[in-house]
Protein backbone atom coordinates (compact mmCIF):
# COMPACT_ATOMS: atom_id res chain seq x y z
CA UNK A 1 0.00 0.00 0.00
CA UNK A 2 0.86 3.43 -0.35
CA UNK A 3 0.35 6.27 2.09
CA UNK A 4 3.12 8.37 4.25
CA UNK A 5 3.51 9.89 7.70
CA UNK A 6 2.98 13.71 7.65
CA UNK A 7 6.19 15.88 7.59
CA UNK A 8 7.18 17.03 10.74
CA UNK A 9 4.57 19.88 12.51
CA UNK A 10 5.70 23.12 12.46
CA UNK A 11 7.51 23.82 15.31
CA UNK A 12 10.35 21.52 13.79
CA UNK A 13 11.32 24.16 11.43
CA UNK A 14 11.77 27.07 14.21
CA UNK A 15 15.05 28.84 14.55
CA UNK A 16 16.65 29.10 17.69
CA UNK A 17 15.51 32.47 18.44
CA UNK A 18 11.98 31.99 18.00
CA UNK A 19 12.50 28.69 20.02
CA UNK A 20 14.25 30.23 23.16
CA UNK A 21 11.26 32.71 23.86
CA UNK A 22 8.10 32.81 21.23
CA UNK A 23 6.77 36.72 20.91
CA UNK A 24 3.28 37.37 20.16
CA UNK A 25 3.74 37.42 16.13
CA UNK A 26 6.94 35.55 14.63
CA UNK A 27 7.18 33.98 10.82
CA UNK A 28 9.93 32.28 9.44
CA UNK A 29 10.49 31.11 5.65
CA UNK A 30 13.28 29.07 4.28
CA UNK A 31 14.44 26.61 1.60
CA UNK A 32 15.90 23.50 2.53
CA UNK A 33 17.43 20.20 0.91
CA UNK A 34 18.62 17.07 2.32
CA UNK A 35 20.04 13.78 0.17
CA UNK A 36 20.71 10.78 0.69
CA UNK A 37 21.52 7.34 -1.32
CA UNK A 38 20.39 4.88 1.38
CA UNK A 39 16.53 5.45 1.24
CA UNK A 40 14.17 2.74 0.10
CA UNK A 41 10.22 2.31 -1.36
CA UNK A 42 8.35 -0.52 -0.84
CA UNK A 43 8.93 -3.34 -3.37
CA UNK A 44 12.20 -1.90 -4.09
CA UNK A 45 15.23 -4.62 -3.68
CA UNK A 46 17.51 -1.65 -3.82
CA UNK A 47 18.41 1.45 -1.87
CA UNK A 48 17.38 4.47 -3.65
CA UNK A 49 19.07 8.07 -3.81
CA UNK A 50 17.29 10.83 -3.13
CA UNK A 51 17.58 14.53 -3.84
CA UNK A 52 14.73 16.55 -1.66
CA UNK A 53 14.07 20.51 -2.05
CA UNK A 54 12.00 22.05 0.70
CA UNK A 55 9.87 24.62 1.10
CA UNK A 56 8.50 25.14 4.36
CA UNK A 57 6.78 27.92 5.99
CA UNK A 58 5.79 28.89 9.78
CA UNK A 59 3.85 31.71 11.42
CA UNK A 60 1.65 32.92 14.53
CA UNK A 61 -0.92 34.67 14.65
CA UNK A 62 -3.67 35.77 16.90
CA UNK A 63 -5.77 32.47 17.86
CA UNK A 64 -2.31 30.12 17.65
CA UNK A 65 0.26 29.08 15.14
CA UNK A 66 0.26 27.45 11.07
CA UNK A 67 2.65 25.80 9.36
CA UNK A 68 2.98 24.37 5.83
CA UNK A 69 5.77 22.30 4.02
CA UNK A 70 6.58 21.72 0.23
CA UNK A 71 8.85 18.68 -0.46
CA UNK A 72 9.46 17.82 -3.63
CA UNK A 73 11.41 14.25 -3.91
CA UNK A 74 13.62 13.31 -7.28
CA UNK A 75 14.35 9.26 -7.11
CA UNK A 76 17.25 7.64 -9.04
CA UNK A 77 16.50 4.99 -11.28
CA UNK A 78 16.41 2.30 -8.54
CA UNK A 79 12.62 4.10 -8.44
CA UNK A 80 11.78 4.94 -11.98
CA UNK A 81 9.08 7.11 -13.29
CA UNK A 82 6.02 4.81 -14.87
CA UNK A 83 7.22 3.22 -18.16
CA UNK A 84 10.34 5.10 -17.86
CA UNK A 85 13.89 4.57 -16.68
CA UNK A 86 14.26 8.06 -15.34
CA UNK A 87 13.91 8.36 -11.65
CA UNK A 88 10.39 9.48 -10.27
CA UNK A 89 9.27 12.84 -9.27
CA UNK A 90 7.16 13.07 -6.05
CA UNK A 91 5.28 16.38 -4.36
CA UNK A 92 4.28 16.29 -0.91
CA UNK A 93 2.46 19.12 0.67
CA UNK A 94 1.72 19.61 4.45
CA UNK A 95 -0.20 22.40 6.16
CA UNK A 96 -0.96 22.41 10.17
CA UNK A 97 -2.80 24.44 12.12
CA UNK A 98 -2.76 24.90 16.10
CA UNK A 99 -5.51 26.81 18.05
CA UNK A 100 -3.62 26.83 21.26
CA UNK A 101 -5.86 27.56 24.65
CA UNK A 102 -3.24 30.51 25.83
CA UNK A 103 -3.76 32.36 22.64
CA UNK A 104 -7.64 31.81 22.68
CA UNK A 105 -8.53 32.46 25.84
CA UNK A 106 -5.51 34.49 26.99
CA UNK A 107 -4.32 32.59 29.61
CA UNK A 108 -2.13 28.79 28.88
CA UNK A 109 -3.82 25.77 30.20
CA UNK A 110 -0.83 24.78 32.16
CA UNK A 111 -0.10 22.04 34.57
CA UNK A 112 3.06 19.66 35.57
CA UNK A 113 5.46 20.01 32.91
CA UNK A 114 2.58 21.15 30.12
CA UNK A 115 2.98 25.26 29.20
CA UNK A 116 0.21 24.86 26.96
CA UNK A 117 -2.45 23.03 25.08
CA UNK A 118 -3.67 23.31 21.52
CA UNK A 119 -6.18 21.89 18.84
CA UNK A 120 -4.42 21.01 16.12
CA UNK A 121 -5.95 20.19 12.43
CA UNK A 122 -4.23 20.06 9.24
CA UNK A 123 -3.97 17.90 6.08
CA UNK A 124 -0.91 16.20 3.84
CA UNK A 125 -1.49 15.74 0.00
CA UNK A 126 1.21 13.81 -2.43
CA UNK A 127 1.08 13.12 -6.02
CA UNK A 128 3.98 10.75 -7.51
CA UNK A 129 4.85 9.55 -11.38
CA UNK A 130 5.99 6.37 -10.56
CA UNK A 131 4.20 2.98 -11.37
CA UNK A 132 2.00 3.06 -7.94
CA UNK A 133 0.89 6.43 -9.01
CA UNK A 134 -0.04 7.60 -5.38
CA UNK A 135 -2.24 10.74 -5.05
CA UNK A 136 -2.50 10.75 -0.79
CA UNK A 137 -5.25 12.84 0.83
CA UNK A 138 -5.33 12.47 4.73
CA UNK A 139 -6.81 14.98 6.87
CA UNK A 140 -5.62 14.84 10.93
CA UNK A 141 -7.13 16.56 14.27
CA UNK A 142 -6.36 15.91 17.88
CA UNK A 143 -4.82 17.58 21.04
CA UNK A 144 -1.37 18.64 21.23
CA UNK A 145 0.91 19.17 24.49
CA UNK A 146 2.99 21.75 24.46
CA UNK A 147 5.85 20.68 27.49
CA UNK A 148 7.90 23.83 28.62
CA UNK A 149 11.43 23.14 28.49
CA UNK A 150 14.31 25.70 29.69
CA UNK A 151 15.32 26.56 25.83
CA UNK A 152 13.46 25.42 22.47
CA UNK A 153 10.19 23.01 22.46
CA UNK A 154 8.68 19.85 22.96
CA UNK A 155 5.35 18.72 21.77
CA UNK A 156 3.53 15.93 21.86
CA UNK A 157 0.12 15.54 19.83
CA UNK A 158 -2.71 12.40 19.44
CA UNK A 159 -4.34 12.81 15.71
CA UNK A 160 -7.73 10.66 14.30
CA UNK A 161 -6.76 10.53 10.75
CA UNK A 162 -8.41 9.65 7.27
CA UNK A 163 -6.56 8.69 4.29
CA UNK A 164 -7.90 8.04 0.76
CA UNK A 165 -5.33 6.89 -1.82
CA UNK A 166 -4.76 5.29 -5.18
CA UNK A 167 -3.00 2.38 -6.61
CA UNK A 168 -1.66 2.51 -10.21
CA UNK A 169 -0.31 -1.59 -10.28
CA UNK A 170 -1.95 -3.78 -12.82
CA UNK A 171 -2.71 -6.10 -9.54
CA UNK A 172 -4.86 -3.42 -7.82
CA UNK A 173 -7.38 -3.35 -10.95
CA UNK A 174 -7.95 -7.23 -9.98
CA UNK A 175 -11.39 -8.48 -9.25
CA UNK A 176 -11.49 -8.13 -5.33
CA UNK A 177 -9.36 -5.97 -5.19
CA UNK A 178 -9.22 -1.53 -5.05
CA UNK A 179 -6.90 0.84 -7.13
CA UNK A 180 -8.95 3.74 -4.79
CA UNK A 181 -8.92 3.13 -1.12
CA UNK A 182 -10.17 4.57 1.55
CA UNK A 183 -8.38 3.16 4.65
CA UNK A 184 -10.63 2.98 7.89
CA UNK A 185 -9.63 5.53 10.44
CA UNK A 186 -6.55 5.47 12.26
CA UNK A 187 -4.81 7.30 15.18
CA UNK A 188 -1.02 9.30 14.57
CA UNK A 189 0.77 9.81 17.74
CA UNK A 190 3.53 12.20 16.89
CA UNK A 191 6.29 13.73 19.02
CA UNK A 192 8.50 16.77 17.64
CA UNK A 193 10.91 18.62 19.18
CA UNK A 194 13.91 21.49 18.48
CA UNK A 195 16.72 22.08 21.15
CA UNK A 196 18.99 24.87 20.75
CA UNK A 197 22.19 25.09 22.02
CA UNK A 198 25.72 26.47 21.77
CA UNK A 199 29.36 24.90 21.28
CA UNK A 200 32.15 26.99 21.05
CA UNK A 201 30.20 30.53 20.44
CA UNK A 202 28.53 28.31 17.52
CA UNK A 203 24.54 28.37 17.65
CA UNK A 204 23.49 24.65 17.15
CA UNK A 205 19.84 22.83 16.85
CA UNK A 206 18.83 19.77 17.68
CA UNK A 207 15.60 18.82 16.34
CA UNK A 208 13.20 16.14 14.56
CA UNK A 209 9.96 14.28 14.82
CA UNK A 210 8.60 10.73 15.72
CA UNK A 211 5.39 9.20 14.42
CA UNK A 212 3.30 6.00 15.48
CA UNK A 213 0.45 5.09 13.40
CA UNK A 214 -1.69 2.79 14.46
CA UNK A 215 -2.91 -0.07 11.78
CA UNK A 216 -5.61 1.64 9.59
CA UNK A 217 -7.58 -1.95 7.76
CA UNK A 218 -6.87 -4.07 4.71
CA UNK A 219 -5.31 -2.72 2.37
CA UNK A 220 -5.81 -2.29 -1.93
CA UNK A 221 -5.06 -6.47 -2.04
CA UNK A 222 -7.20 -6.65 1.22
CA UNK A 223 -3.86 -7.65 3.69
CA UNK A 224 -4.17 -6.33 6.88
CA UNK A 225 -2.32 -3.13 7.15
CA UNK A 226 0.89 -2.90 9.92
CA UNK A 227 0.94 -0.05 12.63
CA UNK A 228 4.28 1.73 11.26
CA UNK A 229 6.78 4.22 13.02
CA UNK A 230 8.86 7.03 11.78
CA UNK A 231 11.53 9.39 12.65
CA UNK A 232 13.42 12.35 11.18
CA UNK A 233 16.31 13.98 13.42
CA UNK A 234 18.95 16.49 12.01
CA UNK A 235 21.83 17.46 14.37
CA UNK A 236 22.14 21.51 12.37
CA UNK A 237 25.26 24.16 12.99
CA UNK A 238 25.03 27.53 11.97
CA UNK A 239 27.12 27.75 9.22
CA UNK A 240 26.64 31.13 8.38
CA UNK A 241 28.13 32.66 11.38
CA UNK A 242 30.67 30.27 11.39
CA UNK A 243 32.14 32.12 8.44
CA UNK A 244 31.74 35.34 9.63
CA UNK A 245 27.78 35.63 7.93
CA UNK A 246 24.53 36.93 9.67
CA UNK A 247 23.32 33.97 12.47
CA UNK A 248 20.15 31.86 11.29
CA UNK A 249 20.49 32.27 7.77
CA UNK A 250 22.30 29.05 6.89
CA UNK A 251 22.13 25.94 8.59
CA UNK A 252 23.60 22.69 7.68
CA UNK A 253 24.86 18.99 9.17
CA UNK A 254 23.64 15.30 9.02
CA UNK A 255 20.16 13.70 9.56
CA UNK A 256 18.71 10.47 10.01
CA UNK A 257 15.78 8.39 8.98
CA UNK A 258 14.38 5.42 11.08
CA UNK A 259 11.22 3.85 9.13
CA UNK A 260 9.85 0.99 10.25
CA UNK A 261 6.47 -0.86 8.43
CA UNK A 262 6.68 1.88 5.58
CA UNK A 263 3.14 2.56 4.00
CA UNK A 264 1.80 0.20 6.11
CA UNK A 265 3.49 -2.96 4.82
CA UNK A 266 3.81 -5.84 7.10
CA UNK A 267 6.19 -7.75 4.53
CA UNK A 268 8.12 -7.16 1.59
CA UNK A 269 11.19 -5.40 0.27
CA UNK A 270 11.97 -1.87 0.98
CA UNK A 271 9.66 -1.27 4.32
CA UNK A 272 12.58 -0.63 6.53
CA UNK A 273 14.70 2.30 6.29
CA UNK A 274 17.90 3.30 8.04
CA UNK A 275 19.20 6.31 6.18
CA UNK A 276 21.92 9.02 7.19
CA UNK A 277 21.22 12.67 5.34
CA UNK A 278 23.16 15.41 4.37
CA UNK A 279 20.71 18.97 5.06
CA UNK A 280 21.22 22.46 3.96
CA UNK A 281 18.10 25.55 5.24
CA UNK A 282 18.60 28.75 3.81
CA UNK A 283 16.41 31.04 6.20
CA UNK A 284 14.75 33.70 4.03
Amino acid sequence: MKTNLGAPVFALFLTPAVMAAQPPAYSDTFIGYRYSSHFSDAGKKKDVAKHIAQLTHVSSYSLGQQFANLDVFKSDHNDPEKDSSSGATEIYLTYRNQLQYGRVFDKPLAFGPVKDVALTMGFDWNTKNNAFESRKKMVVVGPTLKFALPAGFLDLSLYYAREWNHCGLDSCDLPGNHSRMLFDPFYQLNLTWGVPFTVANVPMKFQGFYSYNTEKGDDYRNNATADEQLMRASLMLDGGQLVGARRNVFWVGPGYEYWRNKFGNRTGDGIDVDALSINLEWHL
